[in-house]
């Protein structure tokens, strides 16, 4: 079978679905990291946070409290690139028995599509874990060299290499962060893109409704209000 004769086993609705799926992954990513300044996202305003706490970190001591912190952020980094990495090896274990798979399938629906549309359709989940693995995994790593930098911050605060060293410290903090949210996004969007078992528009709504959840957590949730009750003042 040519590319040609696959693509055709692929309607225009799929097509359009999946192009909505990958813009709106796009988008959210955008939106969240570069908010408009009337509305900002909660990701920005961990920023803000992520460096006040390294100011503070400058005369706290011991620094076992800011360890454990970092160590839990590598934890939960850890945590989730496992849980990735065995949602990927269940569904290459899926491609690798097809007749199961298109078994399962028209058990879901009254589609008659022929294995190579159910592969391709499990393949969009797992491209999705990956990236979200690969980003968990660079996010452990960042933490980890979070947690270097601020070893290495003097105590005394009237030396000069101190709150620099600091804000280094919290900008690496905030890459790891960042990272791990695009991460988190992206195992959203894994979920949203089984809806596309059920058909393009299934997979249409299933997108809209990941938007939804994602943009109303960093925009419109409690813990955003909360945030910007006494906002801290080394905003960046």
């Amino acid at each position: 079978m040519t590319l040609t004769e696959k693509l055709d086993l692929f309607a225009t609705a799929d097509f359009a679905a999946v192009g909505f799926l990958v813009a709106a992954w796009l988008f959210c990513d955008y939106v969240i990291e570069h908010p408009p300044a009337r509305r900002i996202s909660v990701t920005v305003l961990m920023k803000s946070y992520r460096h006040d706490w390294m100011r503070h970190m400058v005369t706290r001591d011991p620094r076992i409290f800011d360890s454990g912190i970092i160590d839990s952020f590598r934890a939960g980094a850890t945590f989730f690139a496992s849980a990735c990495m065995i949602a990927i090896g269940g569904g290459l274990a899926v491609l690798g028995n097809p007749q199961n798979l298109l078994g399962v399938a028209r058990e879901l629906t009254a589609d008659t599509a022929p294995i190579f549309v159910w592969q391709v359709k499990v393949t969009l989940v797992i491209l999705f874990l990956m990236n979200a693995m690969m980003k968990f995994i660079w996010a452990h790593r960042l933490f980890g060299y979070c947690a270097v930098v601020m070893a290495s911050v003097p105590n005394d605060e009237s030396d000069p290499v101190a709150y620099p060293r600091a804000a280094q410290t919290a900008e690496i903090n905030i890459t790891g962060g960042r990272s791990y949210e695009r991460a988190l996004r992206s195992v959203y969007f894994a979920l949203g893109a089984l809806g596309w078992l059920l058909g393009p528009l299934a997979l249409a709504v299933a997108t809209a409704a990941t938007v939804f959840v994602i943009l109303r957590r960093e925009f419109a949730s409690v813990s955003r209000r909360v945030l910007l009750q006494h906002p801290v003042s080394t905003a960046k």
